[in-house]
């Protein structure tokens, strides 16, 4: 009798633990709590191993998956960490807030017939617990922490980045890791981009991307904070101080609003200005900080994506009793991480769908009191593929709310195109530059990120960063 041929026996994905949800609703600590190292070792084990990873392939800054995986399979952590930081700055950072069940996770073989291997929760594992052993034990870690900083700095080379978001980020770590000295000039207070002001604490606490920066002052990068892009600081200038190069990583930080009755109401924000009062600002810490925050009982967040449940989870956690997500289009069709869009439902945030907004009304104040929508139906697929929203004559709604937050998406910021005029643009108002090594219309200056792209992913931005990092390396050394 020929002998059976055995299959390996998949275990099921280990879930995240997580907060309760009505627990979590009333504070900022970080809901996702991380795996254990018993739980992340029985994650890395359903890896498969494959001798062609495609899940490399899905991660735009080309992490490599497999192997990271085996270093952390064979209790190696500090090889893990090592192979993470080759190609990626952040990895705490992108382990919490990337869409790998598109990217990376997507292209898991395992995922096909089975759940893919946890990937970003095992990336956020080893940066975490890697930072936690270095805290504890330096020397034990010095061999990985140390390894690029040691090398000699070639200090004939200068690159400045515009902005301090997660595309100018990884530029900065990836320049200063092979010896070139990088200066990084910031508009903020604080370096981290969206991932301090757009990005709330329960989902990226603010110490995780204190630690990244702090990763990065280590190998030699500068920040300066306060600096204006097109303002403080200019291209022109820091050609003129003798840079060789400029990346230019402003991101695309401009809100954009609806255009309806009543937007200039008391209570109506954009998102960008109510998430950057309580992230940046750290309202949502009152204790100890005095930055004003907007408290309303009934709050509407007109929007369906990422920003969008960040600003309806947020307006629970600060007070609010009743908050609504208007979409024009279905829950199938909201483009937010379905992760994020659970964590919102189970929270308490209510979703209501197939409505558009109208109007605004006030009190006689010039306070916010009120949102008329219109009923939609879903019609034929449009250019992206979704279903465009119909209007339904004469159906409409009216929901009470003293806070409205407007999260339709954002557009280029001015002050730096303006100040660059030979700066090339595409018909959007973005800046133009070459998808495969970053450069724009002006020889030496590069950009990536938001500014490029518009409203898109951390990973993405990052993704742009390591490829304009690795044309100005080439050009450099």
């Amino acid at each position: 009798m020929a002998e059976m041929k055995t299959k390996r026996k998949i275990r099921p994905r280990v879930a995240m633990p997580a907060q309760d949800a009505l627990a979590r609703s009333g504070n900022f600590h970080e809901v996702a709590l991380g795996y254990s190292p018993e739980q992340a070792l029985v994650e890395a084990q359903r890896c498969l191993q494959c001798k062609n990873p495609t899940c490399q392939s899905g991660c735009p800054v080309e992490i490599d998956i497999k192997g990271f995986i085996a270093a952390l399979c064979d209790d190696d952590l500090a090889g893990a960490y090592d192979i993470l930081r080759r190609t990626n700055a952040l990895p705490a950072v992108c382990g919490r807030v990337c869409p790998q069940e598109h990217q990376c996770e997507g292209a898991c073989v395992l995922g096909r017939k089975h759940e893919p291997v946890a990937i970003g929760r095992l990336e956020r594992y080893v940066a975490d617990a890697f930072l936690r052993q270095a805290a504890e034990s330096p020397d034990a870690c010095r061999a990985v922490t140390d390894l690029d900083a040691c090398q000699p700095k070639r200090v004939e080379h200068r690159v400045a980045c515009i902005g301090a978001g997660p595309a100018s980020l990884t530029v900065a770590g990836d320049l200063a890791g092979r010896g070139i000295s990088v200066d990084v000039f910031e508009a903020l207070h604080e370096p981290g981009g969206v991932l301090v002001y757009g990005i709330p604490e329960f989902r990226l606490p603010k110490d995780v991307v204190a630690r990244e920066v702090d990763g990065l002052k280590a190998l030699g990068v500068t920040f300066h904070c306060n600096w204006v892009g097109g303002k403080t600081v200019t291209i022109d200038d820091l050609f003129a101080r003798g840079y060789d190069a400029v990346f230019v990583g402003v991101g695309a930080g401009l809100p954009r609003f609806l255009g309806i009755p009543g937007e200039n109401l008391v209570g109506v924000f954009s998102a960008n200005e109510y998430l950057t009062r309580v992230n940046l600002g750290r309202a949502y810490d009152h204790l100890n900080h005095d930055t004003p925050a907007f408290r309303a009982r009934r709050t509407v967040v007109i929007g369906a994506g990422n920003v969008a449940m960040d600003a309806a989870r947020t307006a629970l956690r600060m007070g609010s009793s009743e908050v609504s997500v208007v979409y024009r289009r279905s829950e199938a069709e909201m483009p937010a991480r379905r992760e994020e869009i659970e964590h919102a439902v189970e929270e308490g945030v209510r979703l209501r769908c197939l409505c558009g907004p109208l109007a605004f009304h006030g009190d006689n104040k010039g306070g916010l009191n009120g949102l008329t929508v219109q009923k939609m139906a879903l019609g034929e697929p449009d250019a992206s593929g979704r279903c465009s929203p119909v209007c339904l004559e004469g159906q409409t709604e009216h929901l009470p709310c003293d806070m409205a937050v407007i999260a339709v998406g954002t557009r280029p910021n001015p002050i730096l195109i303006e100040a660059t005029p030979d700066l090339g643009l595409n018909k959007w108002g973005y800046v133009q530059a070459d998808k495969d090594t970053g450069e724009t219309s002006i020889p030496n200056v590069f950009a990536g990120g938001d500014i490029v792209t518009g409203s898109a992913t951390v990973i993405s931005a990052m993704g742009a960063g390591r490829r304009a990092a690795r044309e100005i390396a080439r050009r450099l050394l």
